[in-house]
């Protein structure tokens, strides 16, 4: 049975699924169609859209500018003083005590291990592995430019009234030294008024969702006017369509980048960063410590220095520290001191070793490359099980852990609170 067609304005194929186009093969009036995708605003604005303002003439919108060097300063800079004096580093070490009282504490641990090898052997030797760690921080300041746009509400219009500063000119309220932080400032006479690019000044742009028509096709007849049973459709009351919702059947929605205004307040910002980069060296002497764990757990801060520049630590009594400290102070002059502004730099010492007062809260034992936190000592563990059986020549030690008895190293660490 062919189904009826519901009498319109709009002819006899309003409502059919391909609306537009059967109307026009048909030579009645066709519905409105959808844009076409060539007519869309740029959703980037146009690059005549900005002004040209001396001094900042490769800004570009979004940034990518990349940064700005700073000037060269128009008084001499201060010279970097020597770092204080370090005669004596005073590098404590572990004690027999707090190296039999961990022993003791890592077999008491062990289900299976005896106390006694630890209470009643004799340590014979105690080798330190004393871990240390260089840190360099450069705290620096970097400025970069990009124009910005927002909805225009009669905000103040000063581009062209006089010069505008330059961007190392402008004053900036710098944080506490080493601290992270950003900064955005809006460049004096440069801000404008320009017509919306995204709605072409329209203030509203073809809804996405319905393509401009202000309606789509009924989900339930599938754009036909009817069910399956030939009843009309109840949904779309025979029509074939249905209002879009997104726009509420008018085909536009409110520009969302002048957010209906049509036009732009235009002007360049500028960008003010500040950043405290650091760099670490450690010297872990062969301990079996990972490093990636130091960043868990405070040292002892040994060392101390900071000023505008900095010199490198001599005399330290590993050589790696001070090569390294040299390495860094150099690589940082070399990496900072052309793009951004070098503002303060302090180098730091840092020290591990369980037997340290601060040091003393908790001691564990671990086997020769475990996970540690801290640094270690080596006790020679095939003198301590020698000495107890000498004592006990009658009674047979016997370690349920065969492995264990290859091994004839033992390290201590402490992981600090």
């Amino acid at each position: 049975m062919e189904k009826p067609l519901i009498s319109s304005d709009y002819g006899p194929s309003y409502g059919t699924v391909n609306a537009p186009t059967a109307a026009a093969a048909a030579g009645f009036p066709a519905m409105a169609a959808a844009p076409a995708a060539a007519t869309n605003a740029p959703s980037a604005p146009p690059a005549s859209m900005f002004d040209s303002v001396p001094g900042y003439e490769g800004t570009v919108a979004g940034g990518g500018g990349g940064y700005l060097p700073p000037p060269m300063p128009a008084v001499p800079m201060p010279v970097p003083e020597a770092g204080p004096a370090q005669p004596n580093w005073n590098i404590p070490s572990i004690s027999e005590d707090a190296a039999r009282e961990a022993f003791v504490n890592f077999a008491s641990s062990k289900c299976c291990y005896s106390t006694g090898p630890a209470k009643d052997g004799v340590i014979t030797s105690m080798e330190p592995f004393n871990t240390y760690r260089y840190r360099l921080e450069t705290f620096t300041e970097s400025r970069s430019t990009e124009w910005l746009h927002e909805p225009y509400s009669n905000q103040p219009l000063d581009a062209g009234m006089q010069r505008a500063p330059g961007p190392w000119e402008i004053a900036a309220q710098m944080p506490g030294f080493f601290q992270d932080t950003i900064q955005n400032i809006k460049v004096p006479y440069t801000s404008s008024v320009k017509m919306c690019h995204a709605c072409v000044g329209m203030g509203r742009v073809p809804c996405k969702d319905c393509t401009g028509c202000g309606s789509k096709v009924c989900w339930v007849c599938n754009g036909s006017g009817f069910r399956q049973t030939n009843d009309r459709c109840m949904h779309c009351n025979g029509r074939g369509r249905d209002n879009c919702f997104k726009c509420s059947g008018k085909g536009t929605n409110e520009c969302s980048t002048c957010r209906g205004r049509s036009q732009l307040l235009v002007f360049i910002n500028l960008k003010v960063q500040w950043t405290n980069n650091k760099e670490d060296f450690v010297v872990e002497q062969s301990s079996g410590l990972r490093v990636e764990n130091f960043s868990k757990v405070s040292g002892r801060e040994m060392f101390k220095d900071s000023q505008f520049m900095l010199y490198p630590v001599m005399g330290f009594p590993d050589p790696a520290v001070a090569q390294a400290s040299e390495r860094l102070i150099r690589e940082h002059m070399s990496k900072y001191g052309q793009m951004v502004r070098i503002l303060q730099q302090v180098q730091l010492f840092y020290m591990y070793n369980p037997g340290l007062p601060e040091h003393s809260g908790i001691l564990s034992v671990a086997l020769s490359g475990g996970m540690a936190k801290a640094n270690a000592l080596t006790i020679s563990l095939v003198e301590i099980w020698k000495s107890k059986l000498t004592v006990n020549k009658r009674k047979r030690f016997t370690h349920p852990d065969k492995q264990f008895q290859k091994r004839n190293l033992w390290t201590l660490s402490n992981e600090t609170c």
